[in-house]
């Protein structure tokens, strides 16, 4: 090639095949799902939270299939073999017997006969049902709250403020109690909307009820700084209605935020529920729970401690694994967390 030719080669525009082609930059939520992904201690806690949740919704399996009995049944005068030997399942001075790690009566009895680990995952599908639930109430009427709040500003927030510091000054167990004490013996009659006493919604709308402040307020704080924001005037000066800047501009923006309060409204809600439980106006019997399992085990402590210690540990694994993920969540979804882009 000649050398005359080589400033001229130079000087060619490159041609679209040889320019690099763009790449798209990844999301918050790609970037918080790589860093969730490096964080080891969250991802094996939620496993451990997923795995307790799966154990429990196998509950009729194992009671059908291995131990052969239901959460309610007694088996006071009943029998079972060990080691070659028949023991008592409940001994005539009212103790009952510790585990026999096989099927029936894995993890013992109670002082009516009744199957520890099949009443410990009925309890847990139960627990868990009201955590889920009261989260979900929660959630919902929280953002609606704090979002209008914080939007309308005026005196719709002056009116929703008050409401929500009125929530707020008496202590979720307290109030708690007092609903719960109430509502266990007439239950929740709202015309079309009824529950008796004994129903698992009972603690699951009080325990949604009472945290609804401890989220709309962070809500509304969020919104009163979004609506000031420029995408939001340039909705406004589109011709967009107010519903609409809520829903396509607003809400995405608090989406962050709530996805971090929920794992931490689920721990709180499986805790409550279980306090309420131990004090007799949560779950209400024959229907197990947690709370009620540790509550019947305490008058035979020290000599049946397998009754207080079983779901006692199911509850403090439960509410560890989802706190510790939640933890995880949140730094994840923090912009100024570290990461490292490459795979």
């Amino acid at each position: 090639m000649s050398t005359e030719l080589l400033p001229q080669l130079a000087r060619r525009p490159a041609s679209p095949q040889d320019s690099p082609r763009p790449v798209a930059g990844a999301g918050p939520y790609t970037l918080a799902f790589r860093r969730l992904r490096r964080d080891r201690v969250s991802l094996a806690f939620g496993a451990v939270f997923l795995v307790i949740t799966a154990m429990c919704l196998a509950a009729p399996l194992y009671a059908h299939h291995i131990a052969h009995t239901g959460p309610a049944d007694n088996h006071v005068t009943d029998t079972v073999r060990i080691g070659g030997q028949t023991r008592d399942v409940v001994s005539p001075d009212g103790l009952p017997i510790g585990p026999t790690w096989h099927g029936r009566f894995f993890l013992g009895a109670d002082q009516n006969g009744r199957d520890i680990a099949v009443r410990l995952l009925y309890g847990g599908r139960n627990s868990l049902e009201i955590g889920f639930v009261a989260t979900a109430i929660t959630m919902i009427l929280a953002t609606l709250t704090g979002g209008v709040a914080g939007y309308f500003r005026g005196p719709v927030d002056s009116v929703l403020a008050r409401v929500l510091d009125l929530i707020w000054a008496f202590p979720v167990v307290l109030l708690g109690i007092a609903l719960g004490t109430s509502l266990a013996l007439g239950g929740i009659n709202l015309g079309l909307f009824t529950l008796s006493g004994n129903s698992l919604l009972v603690p699951a709308v009080i325990i949604g009820f009472v945290y609804i402040p401890y989220v709309a307020k962070p809500v509304r704080g969020q919104v009163l700084a979004l609506r000031e924001r420029e995408f939001v005037d340039a909705a406004r000066l589109q011709g967009l209605g107010t519903l609409r800047i809520l829903w396509s501009e607003v809400l995405p923006n608090l989406a962050s935020t709530l996805i971090v309060f929920v794992p931490l409204m689920i721990a709180n809600a499986i805790l409550l529920e279980a306090g309420l439980s131990y004090l007799g106006a949560g779950v209400q019997p024959p229907n197990p729970s947690w709370g009620t399992m540790i509550a019947d085990g305490i008058a035979l402590l020290p000599s049946a401690i397998h009754l207080t210690l079983v779901p006692g540990a199911m509850l403090v694994l439960a509410v560890l694994g989802i706190n510790v993920f939640g933890d995880g969540v949140r730094d994840a979804l923090d912009p100024h967390s570290p990461i490292r882009l490459g795979h």
